[in-house]
């Protein structure tokens, strides 16, 4: 037996199926040590720190 529909699937039916698929932007956040914008529980790409901590060396 394979996968069949019966009926026809109308476009309203269908793209109700495809209403969530938008795309969001990413959320950010203060970096807790320059304030610089970054992306939440990642390390800050300007300082280089992550929970108020130096992880990276930058320049």
């Amino acid at each position: 037996m394979s996968i069949c529909p019966k009926n026809k699937s109308s476009r309203g039916r269908r793209d109700k199926r495809r209403a969530n698929w938008k795309m969001t932007a990413p959320t950010l956040v203060k970096c807790s040590k320059c304030g610089e914008l970054m992306m939440p529980h990642r390390v800050c790409k300007a300082c280089g720190a992550y929970n108020m901590k130096t992880v990276i060396e930058t320049a």
